[in-house]
């Protein structure tokens, strides 16, 4: 074929030989490799239909490691002289690009010694090129040429011509394009290209200034990009002769644009050449370019500040933040003409609404300055203008106005954040502003900020605040006044309590906070007035924070953890004792809503705990529970002995403690050892089984599954989990506790609220707990038995009696556990259990569903709709096809429960998998619409949600609908609860 006098036949030839170098090049020898390099040289001057076959064979050779030195230049020189590469195919040109690639990372000196012949024989190659694929490897060789520092010679404009003649880059990849080109990327590799020298700069900034003024925003946005990409390598050289043409074309676009991304860019643009001039040595001769560009932004903006109408007022403030923020020296020289002149606009201006604009620009000019941290005296007009600005700041904190109060408190925070800008005495001041704004400004937001400030500065001055802060507001909380109504002095000792918390995120303040919060706690529990449970909550809310604040601090997080566990429990114990014996003493810290309010706090106080420390703290509760060992509990005097888990009536209110063990021994990091366990879980077992109260049934089912979930694999836990297997599986297979045995599968959530689970027959029941809680432990952790509980769960589904309970179990093994079983307690969560209990129990779901009775179908299809709801939905769109028929058909249940949570499933389907959903427009319309009229609130807004979320298909599929939804749309508008008529008004206006 190679002699053939046909150029086919020879292609056909030299084809062969090159897919069988392309396979083999790395076997070839130093002589072979030479031979074959002459032959395809020689055959680059045969007929053009051999051409591409003997690139090819080239671009095998090019990948040679025993490619002799200088032959990379022949090949080079050969394929710049004999072929011209733009009347090539797509892929011959990128094979081309290809060897030019092989040889600059395997022979860089080798190319280094053609000097500039090099650079323009690349030229040469390039010049034309327009398919995105080939543009790609193009910008890249250009890229390494500059950045490997190739002689470019006298071809830099040539070359900066060949690339720049791409920019505003203008590319919409195809539909379907299978090599995923996107014009995001074409758009940052010829950026690299242009920004990759300064030698570009004379050619790339006229040509920026003349894209700048482009009516295309792309072209806008691009040329304002690559000019801040190009700052980072200019000096004050190449950027000299364009500054007032940029300066001008940026002032323009802030000044006048409507668009806020091309304001964001411009103002980059700006931040940039700023720091390129700022980063410029001065000699003595030359002239400060920086000083000269900045004059000429205060003498077009400044005045702008001045004017009575404000119109300019925020574009010329954001052009001077963005040209001081670049460089301290850019913030001096900016702000010592512009502070002076906004603190005497402040002054001149007796409108609220004119004082926040300006003090909102003063405030952008206070944040630059802590980029650079302490304030320094010989510098800074900040300093000289200490007291205006203080004045300032304080007038805004006092005025009616709650808006320019916000504004006030954010430059609060701001000036104390300077190290060393405040003086003592203004330390004092802010302090007492800060009070006043928490306790007794009427307006929550101002409160909030204030809490939010003090918070931020107390870790600054940790002295000023516990000194001054705490000592007041634990006044104010004892404070007994008579002037005001007890709705009042609720609300100030409310405020009092946050307060107390939001400050309290420095180690020595926390020592300071805690103490006053816990006596306050004594003594609304020894207090007897009606309603002081909501106040116990509100001081453990309070503790809860706290807590949170402590958590990354090991000194506060012990200290805290030693100081307020112990006298929590130690309230909880003596209120539990005085229940066996009075009845009316420290009532209100049993009830449910207190001790749930208790498990965050303790819960909080563990979990960051150090093992060793976790391991002392867990040594002292888990005896305190099971042998009654009060000994580290303060004021241990108690009259009878602690013990929950005995039998006996009067001891019902100890048991209710077992949620505060859960807290603590739930959130212990898995390698802390707990002392007794396994008696533990048989005592909680037990408890959760025999247990007539609904609370203490549910945590200690909780703290049970807790500890199963972190249980090392074993025959311990084996041999725990059967014992427990064997407690619930007589109890679900006949008699009258079959009910009870499955209740609080009801919940839709595991919680410690009891009043949230009421069932269909009253209250959950007394040995309820268990089966959801242990499968849900065992689920998270992938345990071999879990499979088997979970067949269990299935197969009650076709039980007419505890179907629906069965089937509300799904959502509670699904669902996110607010307590016990999620990572931030340490739970063993393996990654993507819920795909997997997907894929393990949907089919048969599924199954059980089509060979289910008329009677029970809806308990399947509300166990899949718990499933799905729950599901990532990625992963929900990819199964959607096979599943949407079963949910459609969910729609028509007359379950409520399975409607609402069929909905919430759909309704973000409809808006990431329209082309499928499209498919079934005409029955989601119709199950939509006729769920707008359901007799449940929930579910009308839940329709009206999906029927607005159908707006997301394509409009032809649409259209057809339009008249009918609009029509039947309109009598929602009346509905008598506003959220429905809400989102009815949102539906109706988008169709």
């Amino acid at each position: 074929c190679l002699e053939n006098t046909d150029p086919r036949t020879r292609g056909r030839g030299i084809q062969l030989l090159s897919q069988v170098l392309l396979q083999c090049y790395s076997l070839l020898q130093g002589k072979e490799v030479l031979h074959l390099v002459l032959f395809y040289e020689n055959r680059l001057q045969d007929h053009h239909l051999v051409i591409p076959s003997v690139l090819q064979g080239l671009r095998a050779l090019s990948m040679c490691e025993v490619l002799s030195s200088g032959l990379a230049v022949s090949v080079l020189k050969a394929i710049f002289q004999e072929v011209h590469v733009q009347s090539l195919l797509q892929l011959d040109r990128h094979t081309v690009y290809s060897i030019i690639t092989n040889f600059m990372s395997t022979r860089e000196e080798e190319l280094k010694g053609l000097g500039a012949d090099f650079t323009f024989g690349f030229i040469q190659v390039m010049d034309g090129e327009k398919d995105p694929r080939n543009l790609l490897v193009a910008f890249q060789i250009v890229r390494d040429l500059i950045a490997k520092n190739y002689a470019l010679g006298p071809f830099v404009e040539e070359l900066f011509e060949v690339t720049s003649c791409y920019f505003p880059i203008d590319f919409t990849p195809p539909p379907n394009d299978p090599h995923g080109i996107q014009r995001e990327d074409l758009i940052l590799s010829l950026r690299a290209v242009l920004a990759s020298t300064p030698q570009f700069a004379e050619f790339l900034l006229p040509l920026l200034i003349e894209k700048m003024d482009s009516d295309l925003q792309s072209a806008k946005l691009d040329s304002l990009q690559t000019l801040t990409a190009c700052c980072a390598i200019y000096g004050q050289k190449e950027l000299q002769e364009f500054l007032p043409s940029l300066w001008s074309s940026l002032r323009r676009e802030v000044f006048q644009t409507a668009s806020e991304k091309v304001e964001a860019e411009c103002l980059a643009a700006l931040h940039a050449l700023s720091a390129c001039l700022s980063r410029s040595v001065l000699s003595s001769d030359t002239e400060d370019l920086l000083d000269s560009f900045l004059s000429s932004i205060l003498q077009d903006c400044r005045h702008h500040l001045c004017e009575p109408d404000m119109k300019l007022v925020w574009p010329s403030a954001k052009l001077l933040q963005a040209a001081a923020g670049a460089s301290l020296r850019a913030y001096h020289r900016v702000t010592r003409s512009v502070l002076p002149l906004l603190l005497e606009q402040y002054s001149k201006h007796s409108q609220s609404s004119q004082r926040r604009t300006i003090l909102e620009m003063l405030l952008g000019f206070l944040e630059l300055q802590q980029k650079w941290g302490h304030v320094e005296e010989d510098e800074s007009t900040l300093l000289s203008l200490r007291a205006p600005v203080c004045s300032v700041v304080f007038s805004a904190l006092t005025d009616p106005s709650v808006q320019l109060q916000l504004v006030g408190i954010r430059a609060l925070t701001v000036l104390g954040s300077l190290q060393g800008f405040l003086s003592p005495s203004d330390l004092e001041l802010v302090v007492d502003h800060l009070i006043h704004l928490a306790l007794r400004e009427e307006d929550s937001q101002s409160s909030e900020a204030a809490m939010e400030a003090a918070g931020s500065l107390a870790p600054v001055y940790p002295k000023v605040f516990s000194g001054r802060m705490v000592p007041r507001l634990e006044e104010e909380l004892q404070s007994e006044r008579e002037e005001e109504s007890s709705h009042d002095h609720c609300s100030l000792q409310q405020r009092c309590l946050q307060a107390l918390a939001a400050v309290s995120t420095h180690t020595s303040i926390v020592r300071e906070t805690v103490p006053v919060l816990l006596q306050h706690l004594w003594k609304v529990h020894k207090g007897s007035e009606a309603g002081n449970a909501q106040d116990m909550v509100s001081v453990c809310q309070s503790l809860h924070r706290v807590a949170l604040q402590c958590q990354q601090d090991m000194e506060g997080c012990w200290y805290y953890h030693q100081t307020v566990v112990p006298c929590l429990l130690a309230m909880a114990v003596q209120a539990a004792m005085q229940e066996s014996t009075h009845s009316l003493l420290g009532k209100a810290l049993l009830e449910e809503e207190v001790l749930a309010a208790m498990v965050p706090v303790i819960s909080a106080a563990t979990t960051h705990l150090s093992p060793e420390l976790a391991a002392q703290s867990v040594s002292h509760v888990v005896p305190l529970f099971l042998d009654g060992e009060v000994s580290f509990l303060p004021q241990n005097s108690f009259p009878c002995s602690f013990q929950p888990f005995e039998d006996g009536e009067c001891l019902e209110a100890q048991r209710r403690l077992v949620a505060l063990l859960m807290a603590l021994v739930c959130s212990l990091p898995r390698n802390v050892a707990i002392p007794q366990q396994e008696r533990l879980l048989r005592e909680l077992l037990a408890l959760s089984c025999s247990c007539t109260c609904p609370f203490t049934a549910t945590t200690a089912a909780k703290c049970f599954a807790g500890l199963v979930n972190k249980h090392p694999a074993g025959q311990q836990l084996d041999e725990i989990l059967q014992l427990a297997v064997n407690r619930m599986e007589p109890s679900l297979a006949e008699g009258p506790r079959r009910t009870q045995a499955l209740t609080l599968l009801l919940w839709v959530r595991p919680t410690l609220d009891a009043g949230e689970g009421e069932s269909r027959g009253g209250r959950p029941a007394a040995n309820s707990a268990l089966p959801a809680q242990v499968t849900k432990a065992l689920v998270l952790r992938y345990h071999p038995l879990s499979s088997h509980l979970t067949d269990k769960l299935l197969s009650l589904l076709g039980d007419a009696e505890l179907g629906p309970a069965a089937a509300d179990g799904f959502s509670l093994l699904m669902a996110e556990s607010p307590d016990v079983l999620h990572k931030g307690c340490h739970a063993d969560v393996r990654i993507m259990f819920r795909q997997r209990f997907f894929t393990d129990n949907v089919p048969k779901l599924v199954q059980g569903f089509h060979g289910a009775g008329p009677d029970v179908k809806a308990n399947y299809l509300k166990g899949l709709s718990h499933v799905l709801n729950h599901l990532p939905k990625p992963v929900l769109v990819t199964e959607l096809p096979t599943l949407l028929s079963l949910l459609l058909e969910a729609l028509s249940c007359s379950d409520h429960v399975v409607q609402l949570s069929t909905l919430s499933c759909l309704q973000p389907l409809l808006l990431e998998a329209p082309q499928i959903m499209s498919l079934h427009v005409d029955t989601l319309v119709t199950k939509f619409l006729s769920l707008t009229s359901s007799p449940t609130m929930a579910v009308r807004i839940a329709a009206l949600r999906c029927a607005h979320a159908l707006t997301s298909l394509p409009t032809t599929v649409l259209l057809p609908y339009k008249a009918r939804v609009i029509r039947a749309l309109a009598k929602p508008l009346d509905d008598k609860k506003r959220l429905v008529r809400k989102e009815a008004v949102a539906a109706r206006g988008e169709w």
